[in-house]
């Protein structure tokens, strides 16, 4: 049986391939809409990996659609100068599900570069935190990046902090129960394992958002390495 571990970070490595790649062609750029800017790169998951099948929606958001969280399906908008833009691909590769999530800043705008950058930063000590106590609940861990959040001047723009991550499809094996996600209703021990026994593997997400501004920021990935 192959290892759980070694599979998702190689999906994961392949899943991070492909975003350097969309930077190296620049296919982030003012004029266009987030549909063409999605189109764009779904094409080009395919050319250089093979990609065809993604385990959830492909998300690119830009602007004032960078508030909403994963559920929402805000009107499609134009990538303006200075704008900021966040991207949330879920590829499958060899049955193997990734979950990757960056911002971009278009143009010099220092109050998006900071939330960008905030956005990252609050990952890792979010993900370090985690890392210290691996049997914290999902609702501590939930709490805990609000709480962070706060403390940079930001408010947390999900309703949840990650999900489990795994061999396509675990969300249709799973379900939609609340242990499935870092979120407010989640008691149990993330540690915990699975029915059959198998350790849980889990996307930590940090979305940030002002309001005021109305602008908002993410970063997901593998958690807890």
């Amino acid at each position: 049986m192959k290892n759980s571990l070694v599979e998702l970070q190689k999906a994961e490595e392949k899943a991070a391939q492909l975003f350097r790649e969309i930077e190296n062609r620049e296919l982030i750029s003012a004029g266009k809409s987030e549909k063409q800017i999605n189109t764009e790169i779904f094409l080009l998951a395919d050319e250089l990996l093979g990609i065809k099948k993604y385990w959830h929606k492909r998300i690119v958001r830009a602007g004032e659609n960078t508030l909403f969280p994963y559920d929402e399906n805000p009107k499609d908008l134009i990538l303006k100068e200075d704008d900021i833009l966040f991207i949330d691909f879920g590829p499958i590769l060899e049955d193997w599900e990734a979950d990757y999530g960056r911002t971009y800043v278009i143009g010099n705008d220092p109050h998006k570069e900071q939330l960008a950058s905030d956005t990252e930063k609050l990952w890792h000590i979010a993900n370090n935190y985690y890392k210290k106590d691996p049997s914290i609940t999902g609702a501590s861990l939930y709490q805990y990046c609000v709480e962070l959040a706060q403390e940079y001047n930001w408010e947390f723009g999900g309703p949840i902090a990650g999900h489990l991550i795994g061999h396509f499809p675990h969300e249709k094996l799973d379900g939609e129960e609340k242990t499935n996600y870092i979120h407010p209703e989640n008691h149990v021990p993330m540690n915990t394992k699975d029915s059959s026994g198998n350790t849980r593997h889990w996307i930590l997400e940090i979305h940030l958002v002002d309001k005021k501004k109305k602008i908002g920021a993410f970063f997901e990935q593998l958690a807890g390495y």
